[in-house]
C-alpha cells in the first residue's frame, strides 16, 4: 500500500524525475500480483468453511440414523423392555442424541448463510473494485506515456530546427564574405537564415509549452491521480482483512451459540442416567416371573444300608421321589429332584393358559382380554367410519351406493359379536382365577418369581424318563450318560407286592386336572379326596379316590389338609 511518506518511491526516487526512472508500473504488478493472493486467501477461507458444514451436515445426519437405529420397533417385544428404568434411559439418551444432531445442522445452516453465502458475494464485488482500480491506474500510466511521447517529439523537433536554423546562418555569412557571389544569392541565403531561425523559434515555443504540459500532467500523475488509486487499492485490501476477521468470528460465535442447548441435551443424558432404579427394575422381573408357588422342601435321605421295601409310589415315580442316586439308570445325578429347572415342554399350551401356574395365568388372561378390548375396539371404528359413510351416500347418491357398504357392515357386526364372546369367555377364566387366588405371604411373593417353572411339574418314570406338566404333555429327554435299565418285570413286582398306603388327611381339588400321564389320577374341581402321600418337596401329592382310583396330583391343584398327628393344614398356592 502507499502512505503518505512513501506513495511516490518508485526504485528509490523521491522527488519528480523523468519517466524512465520513475516506473509505477512495477509497483501495480507488484500491488496486482498481492491483492490477487488477498483474494485467493479470501476464497480458501470460504472452501474451508464450507467442507465444515458438509462434516457438520454429515456428522448430524449419522446421528440421526444412530439414533434411529436403536429405536424400539413398533408393536415388538423391545417395547416391553422400556418398561424398566435401564432401558428408559437409553431411550431418553437416544432422543437427546437427535437433538443433539439437530444443533450440528443448526452450525451447518448458520455457517452456510452468515459466512459461505456473504464472502462469496463479496468476493464478486472486490474482484470488480479490484479490476475497476487497476484499470485506472493503466488508464492513468498510458496517458502519462502519451505525453511523454509528445514531449519527446516537440523536443526532437525544436533540436532540429535549431540545427536548422545553425546551418542556414553559417551558410549566410560564408556566402555574405565570398565576393564572387552575386548580391541575389546573398540575400536568397539571408531570407533563408532568417526562416530558419523562425522556425526554431516557433518550435522552442512548442517545445516549451510541450514541456510545461507534461511536467503539470506529471504532476498531477504521481501527486494525484497514482496516489488516488493507490489510496482506493489500500483501502479495498484493508476492507478485504477486516472481513476475513470478521468471518473468524463469526465462525466462532456459530458453535458458541448452541453450546447452551448442546449443554442441555447432555444434562438431560446425565438426568436419565441419574433416574435408573436398580431396585424398581429388579421388582419389575419379579412381578413379571412370579407363579404363585412355593419352593419345594428338603429332599429326604435314603438310607440304603438297611433293607427297606418300596411302595408302589417309591417304584413307579422313584425318580421324582429319590433322585435316583442308587439306580444305575442315571449313572449317579439327579434329574428328578431338579425339576424346577428342567426345560419345559415347548407345545402349544390350552386355550384358557391352565398349565401356567395362578398367578402367570391371571396374567396371560388380562393380556388376552386387553388385546381382544382393542380388536373390538378397531372393529367398531371401522363400522361407525362406513356407517358415517353410508349416511353420506343416502343423503348424496351421485356419491355412491348406500347399498354397497351393506354387507361389510354386516360382517363387521359379526366380527364385533364373535369378539365381544371371545372376551367374555376370557373373563370368565379370569374371574376364576382372580376369585380362587389365595392370600400369600409377603415371602412368597418375593421368593415366587425363581419357581416359576413348577407350573409344569415332572414326573420322571424309571422306566420311559420323561417329564410330564400337570396338563399331561410330556416330553422325552433320554440321558446323554450310559443307562442300565431296570427290567420291567422286577418293576412291577415291586408295585404289585406294596400293601395299600394309609390315609393322613384329605384335600380339595382347586382346579381340574387331566392325569393322562401313568402314575397320574384325573380330579375335577371341588371335588374331595384322600391324601395318602403327601409332597416331598417334587410338586406332587398322592391322593385316592377309592380303592381302585389312586394317583398323583400337582400339588398346587389341591388345598390339603392333614390330620391332627400332622403339623396342621398345609395350602399349596
Amino acid at each position: 500500500m502507499v502512505s503518505q511518506s512513501h506513495r511516490y518511491v518508485f526504485h528509490g526516487a523521491i522527488s519528480p524525475a523523468p519517466l524512465c526512472c520513475m516506473k509505477p508500473k512495477d509497483q501495480f504488478d507488484n500491488l496486482e500480483k498481492h491483492t490477487q493472493w488477498g483474494i485467493d486467501v479470501l476464497e480458501k477461507y470460504i472452501k474451508f468453511v464450507k467442507e465444515r458444514t458438509e462434516i457438520e451436515l454429515s456428522y448430524a445426519k449419522q446421528l440421526r440414523n444412530l439414533s434411529k437405529k436403536y429405536q424400539p420397533k413398533k408393536n415388538s417385544k423391545e417395547e416391553e423392555e422400556y418398561r424398566y428404568t435401564s432401558t428408559r434411559a437409553f431411550l431418553a439418551t437416544l432422543n437427546e442424541m437427535n437433538d443433539y444432531a439437530g444443533q450440528h445442522e443448526v452450525i451447518s445452516e448458520n455457517m452456510t448463510s452468515l459466512i459461505t453465502g456473504e464472502l462469496t458475494r463479496y468476493v464478486q464485488e472486490l474482484k470488480q473494485e479490484r479490476k475497476s482500480h487497476f484499470h485506472d491506474g493503466r488508464k492513468a500510466q498510458q496517458h502519462l506515456e502519451t505525453c511523454w511521447k509528445q514531449l519527446e517529439a516537440s523536443k526532437r523537433r525544436f533540436e532540429r530546427d535549431c540545427k536548422e536554423a545553425d546551418r542556414a546562418q553559417q551558410y549566410f555569412e560564408k556566402m555574405d564574405a565570398d565576393i564572387n557571389v552575386t548580391k541575389a544569392d546573398v540575400e536568397k541565403a539571408r531570407q533563408q537564415a532568417q526562416l530558419r531561425h523562425q522556425m526554431a523559434e516557433d518550435s522552442k515555443a512548442e517545445y516549451s509549452s510541450t514541456l510545461q504540459k507534461f511536467n503539470s500532467e506529471q504532476h498531477d500523475h504521481y501527486y494525484t491521480h497514482i496516489p488516488n488509486i493507490f489510496q482506493k487499492i489500500q483501502d479495498m485490501e484493508e476492507r478485504r482483512i477486516v472481513r476475513i476477521g470478521e468471518s473468524m468470528k463469526t465462525f466462532a460465535e456459530v458453535d458458541r451459540q448452541v453450546i447452551p442447548i448442546i449443554g442441555k441435551c447432555l444434562d438431560e443424558i446425565t438426568k436419565a442416567a441419574e433416574s435408573i432404579d436398580h431396585k424398581n427394575d429388579s421388582q419389575l422381573v419379579i412381578e413379571a416371573f412370579k407363579s404363585g408357588f412355593e419352593p419345594p422342601g428338603d429332599i429326604e435321605f435314603e438310607d440304603f444300608t438297611q433293607p427297606m421295601k418300596r411302595t408302589i409310589s417309591e417304584s413307579s415315580l422313584s425318580n421324582s421321589r429319590g433322585d435316583g442316586k442308587s439306580e444305575p439308570k442315571f449313572g449317579g445325578k439327579s434329574k428328578g429332584k431338579l425339576w424346577p429347572f428342567i426345560k419345559k415342554n415347548k407345545g402349544a399350551g390350552p386355550e384358557d393358559f391352565s398349565n401356567l401356574p395362578p398367578e402367570q395365568r391371571r396374567k396371560k388372561l388380562q393380556q388376552k382380554v386387553d388385546e381382544l378390548n382393542k380388536d373390538i375396539q378397531k372393529e367398531m371404528d371401522q363400522r361407525d367410519a362406513l356407517t358415517k359413510m353410508k349416511d353420506v351416500y343416502i343423503k348424496n347418491p351421485q356419491m355412491g351406493d348406500a347399498a354397497s357398504v351393506d354387507h361389510r357392515l354386516a360382517e363387521l357386526g359379526q366380527n364385533i359379536e364373535k369378539l365381544r364372546l371371545e372376551v367374555q369367555k376370557f373373563e370368565g377364566w379370569l374371574a376364576e382365577v382372580e376369585g380362587r387366588l389365595p392370600a400369600r405371604t409377603e415371602q412368597a411373593r418375593r421368593q415366587s418369581g425363581l419357581y416359576e417353572a413348577q407350573n409344569t411339574s415332572t414326573v420322571n418314570s424309571c422306566a420311559q424318563d420323561r417329564e410330564s406338566s400337570p396338563d399331561g404333555s410330556y416330553t422325552e429327554e433320554q440321558s446323554q450318560e450310559t443307562e442300565m435299565k431296570v427290567p420291567a418285570t422286577d418293576f412291577d413286582d415291586e408295585f404289585d407286592d406294596e400293601e395299600p398306603l394309609p390315609t393322613i388327611g384329605t384335600c380339595k381339588a382347586l382346579y381340574t386336572f387331566e392325569g393322562q400321564n401313568e402314575g397320574t389320577i384325573s380330579v375335577a374341581e371341588g371335588e374331595m379326596l384322600y391324601v395318602i402321600e403327601e409332597d416331598k418337596g417334587d410338586g406332587w401329592t398322592r391322593i385316592r379316590r377309592n380303592e381302585d382310583e389312586e394317583g398323583y396330583v400337582p400339588t398346587s391343584y389341591v388345598e390339603v389338609y392333614l390330620d391332627k398327628n400332622a403339623k396342621g393344614a398345609m395350602t399349596y398356592i
